[in-house]
Parts: C-alpha cells; sequence; structure tokens
C-alpha cells in the first residue's frame, strides 16, 4: 500500500536540489526508482550512533549485490553516500520523493 508523508530536509546535501527547510511530499511503500530523491535509513556512525533520516537520491543497484541500492548526495561537498557507507539494502530505501511541497523564503 503506498502511504503519502510529509518530511522536511535537514542539510545542505542534497543542494541545489532541495534546500534546509523545504517540505517534501514523499511516498512510502514505493520500490525504489533509480535517479530519483527518497528518504533513506543510513547504516550507524563509526560511532556505533543512528544517523538521522536523510533524503538522498538512489543512482542504480549494486550490481555486486542483490536487492542493495547505490545512494549519492547533490552536493557533492557534503553529505553521507554509499562511497562512504556502502551499498543500501532495499528495507532502508524508505519512500520515494513525490514533490517539493513548501520552500522557506531566504
Amino acid at each position: 500500500m503506498i502511504r503519502p508523508a510529509l518530511v522536511r530536509v535537514r542539510g545542505r546535501s542534497m543542494l541545489p536540489t532541495y534546500r534546509d527547510g523545504d517540505i517534501l511530499l514523499v511516498l512510502r511503500g514505493v520500490r525504489p526508482r533509480p535517479g530519483r530523491a527518497h528518504v533513506v535509513r543510513l547504516p550507524p556512525d563509526t560511532s556505533g550512533r543512528p544517523r538521522p533520516l536523510s533524503v538522498k537520491r538512489v543512482t542504480g543497484p549494486d550490481p555486486d549485490a542483490a536487492e542493495r541500492w547505490w545512494v549519492d548526495s547533490d552536493n557533492p561537498a557534503e553529505g553521507v553516500t554509499s562511497f562512504d557507507v556502502g551499498s543500501l539494502p532495499a528495507e532502508a530505501i524508505l519512500a520515494v520523493v513525490a514533490r517539493l511541497v513548501w520552500r522557506p523564503l531566504g
């Protein structure tokens, strides 16, 4: 079942596409779509602390591991990507971004 939700972008890893404070309409329960931005659950940091949910671009399936996906940031200067943490399992891809709903002024 596809379930809509709203999420707020935090940080600068998806600049210039999405900015800190943007509100996005996302669809949960949708298979990953390469080339589209998604809400993902990244693995814990090197200290074992959980990371917050993140908006990342799914770039494609991992050719070496079935049901795993590569993710990237739109801003090459910031953000955690698959180059840092490896590919993500399908269950870590939580929702696909459908559209920008609201952007703060400024």
